[in-house]
Formats: C-alpha cells, structure tokens, sequence
C-alpha cells in the first residue's frame, strides 16, 4: 500500500481546524499532519512537517491567504488547494490566488461557519488526490496583452467567423487560457466558446480577467449572444451551453437541462451542439482537467468533419480530459499549450486563404465563360 498523502490545513477558523481534517480522515488514502491558524504558523509547520498538500483559507488575519500563497511559491512549491468565501466576496481573491500557482479550489458552502461542509467533502478529497499526482507540473507564465485600465478596446465590426471553436476545459484551466487568449490578435477571425469547470458566481470575475489579458472580446455567456469573430464567450457556471443557427445569425443558449456524468457545464453538452450544428466548420479543443468529459463531443465533431484537438499531456496540469480524447483516437492532432495560440491562428489563415484561392479561381472561371461567350457571338456587320 501506498504511502497516505500528507495534508496540512490552515484555516484562521479553530471551527474549520477540527472539522476539515475530521472530513479528510474518513478516507485511508489521506493523512492530515498537522494544522495551522494563519500564514506565519503555515509557512513553519511546511518546514517542520513537509507536507504533500496544503489547503489554503483565503481570508486570515496576519499574513493572508495570497500573501502565504505567494511565499510558499517563492520558497518550495507545492500543490495547495484554496478555500474560498462565496463568490460575490471572494472570486476576485480566488482568480489572483490561481494566477499565483494554486492548483484549484473549493469554494466554501453556504453555513460553513456553522460547519456545514459536507457538500464538499468528496469534492475536496478527490481535488487533494489530484493536486498530489501534479507535483512539479508547471504552466508557462501568461503573458497578457498590455490593456490601459479604463482605455475601452477599439471597437470592431461584427463579421460572421470563419470557424466555431469549442473549448473544453477544468483544473489548470484558468491560467491556460489566460496564457492561450493573449497570444490571439485583435483580427482573429474565429468565434470562441469555453467551458471551463468553474462553481457559479466565479466566472463572470473570470470572464473579466479573461478580457483583461485578452485582444478578443471575452464575457460570460447569456442566451442569444451572438458567435462573431473575435469574440469569446464562457459559459456561467451551473449552466450548459450550447450553439444555434438562427434566422437572424448564429448564437449560443443557455440550459438548465441536468448534469452530463456529473458535469454542469459540460464539454460534451456543448460539442455535441457544435457538430450538430456546425459540422466541418467546428473546431473542438479539449484542454487540461481531470475526467474524461468532452472526450465523447470530440468524437461527434471528428465524426461531423470538423477539426479536433487535444492540448499535449505533458503541458496539462491534469491529463484527463485531453488523455481520454487521445486514447480512443478522437483529437486529429495533439499540440502543446505553448503551441495552441499559433496553431489556431495557422488554422485561420489557412482558412483566408482557401477562400482566396477560391473567390479567384470563381473569377478565372467567370472570365472565361464570358470570352467564350463573346467569341461564339456573330457580330451584325459581319452578316
């Protein structure tokens, strides 16, 4: 039997100090060895203990939670879980702390101070099981496009997009595609849609972020926005998405239809309405997260003649989803994350120039027809 992974918790909470490790005890794969009240305490108990995994309460007196993220980066890193307040309060703390390095996050039910955590109990254990196997995984630094606060992004007209590119993505997920969409220009010709695994009430501060780092125009998703080029749009959390054509242009709807295998967004919910939809004309793109959801939409796209990619496993935080899609041979092509952004951008240029060659060679033939037209036409004064 394997060695149990070593936790330590720190919460500033004596409340949560007794209940977290009680919740984690109840699985023999996981050892709490120790606990500490706030980030000076954590950062001793790390030397002294070694722990595997650290959970991490965003909001402690002292030293806080991003404050003792960013030390535990600097020093030694390791896999450190977050929990964090509800969104309204705590999303934009959250993103920050992802940024910093945080493997991924839970965020605190409503009637935690009163010790109501068992909703996410599995949750947390399966994420601390997860952020064991990524030791040492590293993503590359983002780097976003320079955007002056309050300077608005120079308008763009709406044009219908080349390709739809459908993104599937969950743990690691937000620095990837912070990294993926600054790389994009301003002129790209395509429409995106992201599912990223996120709880409600956090991605609309994502989608701020997003748009930050972004050329692109990024928002949170509602019902009837429509797929224009250079636009992303993500799905809120605890709701599908999917895409429609319309008599008035193409756009995503919203659904509150039930979880996919445990998913609320889920990939395969919005791939399968992409190659339905869209056929050759789609792009899926399956990226770092735990699980095998959009592996099975991937397949639909593939099957419906569009393009299907899978990110590398070696620059994925977690290889699940891209893996599942690789292993039953449904991604046509594998790219590494720092390769992502050039690959769509190839991609869409390829496109452009398909449809110059064919708007010329439509011309040629035009042309053509008419010289023969003319030639066959007897002129009057040559009766």
């Amino acid at each position: 039997m394997s060695e149990p992974i070593r936790v330590l918790v720190v919460d500033d909470s004596a409340l949560m100090r007794k209940l977290i490790p009680a919740m984690l005890s109840t699985d023999p794969e996981i050892e709490v060895v120790g606990t500490a009240m706030d980030g000076s305490f954590a950062l001793k108990k790390i030397e002294e203990l070694h722990p595997d995994v650290v959970t991490l309460d965003l909001e402690m007196p002292r030293m806080d939670g991003l404050e003792t993220l960013t030390m535990i980066m600097r020093r030694a890193p390791l896999p450190v879980i977050l929990l964090s307040t509800p969104p309204k309060e705590g999303a934009s703390y959250t993103l920050k702390a992802l940024a910093i390095g945080a493997v991924d996050f839970i965020a605190k039910p409503q009637g935690a101070a009163s010790g109501n955590l068992d909703s996410i109990a599995a949750s947390l254990i399966e994420k601390i099981k997860i952020a064991k196997r990524v030791t040492g995984r590293k993503l590359p630094a983002a780097s976003p496009v320079e955007i002056k606060t309050g300077v608005r992004k120079a308008p763009r007209p709406a044009s219908t997009p080349r390709r739809i590119i459908a993104i599937g993505i969950s743990t690691g997920g937000p620095n990837a595609l912070e990294f993926l969409l600054s790389q994009l220009p301003a002129d790209f010709s395509s429409a995106i849609v992201i599912v990223q695994h996120m709880p409600e009430g956090f991605t609309e501060m994502f989608a701020r972020r997003l748009d930050d780092c972004s050329q692109l125009f990024v928002q949170e998703a509602r019902s009837g926005d429509m797929l224009l080029a250079g636009r992303a749009l993500l799905c809120p959390g605890n709701r599908h998405i999917m895409v429609r054509r319309m008599p008035r242009g193409d756009m995503v709807v919203l659904s509150d239809a039930p979880p996919v295998n445990g998913h609320r967004p889920s990939a395969n919910f919005l791939f399968h309405s992409v190659a339905q939809e869209f056929g050759a004309q789609a792009v899926g793109l399956l990226m770092t997260g735990m699980g095998e959801d959009g592996a099975e939409g991937l397949s639909a796209i593939k099957t419906a003649g569009g393009l299907t990619v899978a990110q590398s496993e070696e620059s994925c935080i977690v290889a699940g989803m891209p893996r599942a899609a690789i292993s039953k041979g449904f991604a046509m092509k594998i790219v590494p994350l720092d390769g992502l952004a050039s690959f769509l951008i190839a991609q869409n240029n390829a496109d452009r120039a398909a449809v110059i060659a064919a708007s010329v060679k439509e011309q040629v033939e035009n042309n053509n027809t008419l010289e023969k037209s003319d030639k066959g036409t007897v002129s009057p004064l040559r009766r």
